[in-house]
């Protein structure tokens, strides 16, 4: 493998990466505990209560964001602990403020129109 085959390896990877963070990030219930663990570690029996859905979809997606690596998870007796593995995810989520999102519903309006 020569350098611009290992560099468009390396490009591929990070664009598959990418999109699996997006795709996690892109469903409402997952996106919704996400922002619940933006203020600290919790426990799965504070998750379901805060996203009103059945305790195994709560740890189906859970699953789903722990094997991104969005998420982690520590256990204490019977509990299980999430947590944000980093706050930079904030960041990202963040950006998409209300401006941002009022901007791209125009956009789609005026493609429609």
């Amino acid at each position: 493998m020569n350098f611009i085959q290992f560099m468009h390896t390396q490009k591929s990877n990070l664009n598959k990466f990418k999109a699996r963070i997006f795709k996690a990030l892109s469903d409402p219930v997952r996106l919704e505990i996400v922002e619940f663990l933006r203020g600290g570690e919790k426990c799965v029996c504070e998750i379901i209560p805060h996203v009103k859905i059945a305790q195994p979809l709560v740890s189906r997606h859970l699953k789903i964001l722990k094997d991104c690596g969005l998420v982690k998870e520590r256990r204490e007796g019977n509990r299980r602990l999430y947590s944000v593995t980093d706050r930079e995810i904030f960041k990202i989520i963040d950006v998409v403020a209300s401006e941002l999102v009022e901007a791209l519903s125009r956009c789609i309006i005026e493609q429609i129109v």
